[in-house]
């Protein structure tokens, strides 16, 4: 690395002081070029990991932050955003001669240091591999590094197994193998999954000690500062692609609607930050077809709706008008075997007698009767979260079947009484863990199968559904 000292020496009256003046500040820049690698600004460590999302046949977001430390401070829980630059590199597994470099990109503290690499072009249903490189601005020295792994969605026309978990509510005080983070991550790791859906309450900005209250957007960002530096955490995103759906906890606080806010920290900001968050495009809501038999829907249950005390009636929406339609055209516009919709909430329940937030709940209960008769005319099924129990149930007026896949945890599961299975329930289970969602293929003069299964923290299988293999 070449370095060009002023050769202030050579002027006037007065050079043996600026000379050892000269050579002072050359030895101190030295110092920092040559010991960190980065220059004196500062290092620059992927200390949040990264994370895949959005994956299509032929697209993918890679979202990744620079910070200034590798962990956390014990005090703020932030990690503080650093001045760098990101390149990353990706191609087909064992391909890498067919490798795609992007630019350095210079990341803006502004934007928490966050990035994303939206990728176009991809082949489908295919295995790419990718590494990450972070460099201090102004320095071509690497000063952090990592890679890893994810799978393209094949074409509808395709008929392909599939595997995909769905995940809510992970307060960092309940992680269950502290400080690696929450288990059921590690566990997931072995189910060879093609996705994750992540129904959201990822982050609890109102109601998760020690840590702060989030009342500003730097309270905010302090709380995936802390989680996504976990061990368990890292290591699952850097090999799984997922799918992230925000609910009340990770966009202001409990049971939140459009223009609320706490303290400085308002609903817009809630909503901005999400985004900045997590590997997620502009539209919140989004459909995506993983090969001939299924098709996914993501709703969004926060942006679009009335305020939870107005009165109930035509004009009462969790979902939106806008939202409303785009559901309704591209459910009945899909040719899938299977069709699944993941709602961050209940659309089924039952949910408890004091909550008032969800499409199972009177409060939005002309809007929820709606929906569960589309649902069940469309041969859609329901999976959702929110709820810290895990549940199969069974609407009684429309026969709609609804899956809540539970916490991330043990210690984040309650709220229900276990004795207390209703008619509804064919299911019940107030543990955490995770639901997986398989489908097979047609076999044998079979139809297609479709797989609900929920799982426990450890991996074990607790209950299953089948559809279909006729």
């Amino acid at each position: 690395m070449g370095l060009s000292i002023p050769r202030v020496w050579e002027v006037g009256a007065g050079s043996r002081y600026h000379a050892i003046m000269a050579k002072l500040i050359a030895l101190i820049v030295l110092a920092c070029v040559g010991f960190s690698g980065v220059g004196c600004a500062g290092p620059a460590y992927f200390a949040n990991g990264v994370k895949v999302g959005e994956v299509t046949a032929g697209s993918a977001i890679v979202w990744t932050r620079l910070g200034a430390s590798e962990t956390f401070d014990p005090n703020t829980y932030r990690i503080e955003p650093s001045a760098g630059a990101v390149r990353l590199i990706y191609w087909p597994k064992g391909d890498e001669d067919a490798a795609v470099e992007t630019a350095w990109v210079d990341v803006d503290p502004a934007d928490d240091s966050t990035h994303r690499f939206e990728l176009k072009g991809l082949k489908a249903d295919t295995a790419y591999a990718y590494r990450l490189l972070a460099r201090q601005r102004g320095s071509t020295a690497i000063t952090d590094r990592l890679s890893g792994e994810f799978k393209t969605a094949p074409v509808a026309g395709e008929a392909k197994a599939v595997t995909f978990a769905v995940l809510t509510g992970q307060k960092f005080r309940n992680m269950d193998d502290p400080p690696r983070g929450h288990r059921v991550y590690k566990t997931l790791l072995g189910e060879d999954l093609d996705f994750m859906v992540h129904t959201g309450d990822i982050v609890y900005y109102d109601n998760d000690k020690p840590g702060p209250v989030a009342r500003s957007v730097g309270e905010a960002r302090a709380h995936w500062h802390r989680l996504y530096n976990l061990q368990h955490e890292r290591a699952f995103h850097r090999r799984v692609p997922s799918y992230f759906i925000k609910d009340d906890h990770d966009t202001l606080k409990n049971d939140c609607w459009p223009g609320q806010r706490a303290g400085e920290l308002t609903f817009a900001q809630g909503v901005a930050l999400f985004k900045e968050q997590n590997p997620v495009g502009e539209v919140p809501y989004r459909t995506v077809r993983w090969g001939r038999d299924l098709q996914v829907w993501f709703a969004e249950g926060r942006e679009f709706r009335s305020a939870n005390p107005a009165p109930d009636g035509p004009g009462k929406t969790i979902w939106g008008a806008e939202q409303v339609a785009w559901f309704k055209r591209t459910v009945e516009a899909s040719d899938a075997t299977y069709k699944v919709l993941v709602s961050a909430t209940p659309i089924v329940g039952p949910d408890r007698g004091n909550k008032n937030d969800n499409h199972a709940n009177k409060g939005f209960k002309h809007e929820g009767d709606w929906l569960r008769r589309y649902l069940k005319d469309r041969g859609v099924h329901v999976v959702c979260g929110d709820r810290h129990w895990q549940y199969v149930s069974v609407d009684g007026a429309t026969g709609l079947w609804e899956f809540s896949c539970g916490p991330t945890s043990d210690k984040h599961a309650g709220g229900w009484n276990p004795n207390n299975k209703l008619a509804e329930h064919k299911f019940l289970r107030v543990k955490g863990g995770y639901l997986l969602v398989k489908v097979r293929p047609a076999a044998n003069n079979r139809s297609a199968v479709l797989t609900f299964e929920h799982h426990g923290v450890d991996g074990k299988m607790h209950h299953q559904v089948n559809f279909g293999g006729h």
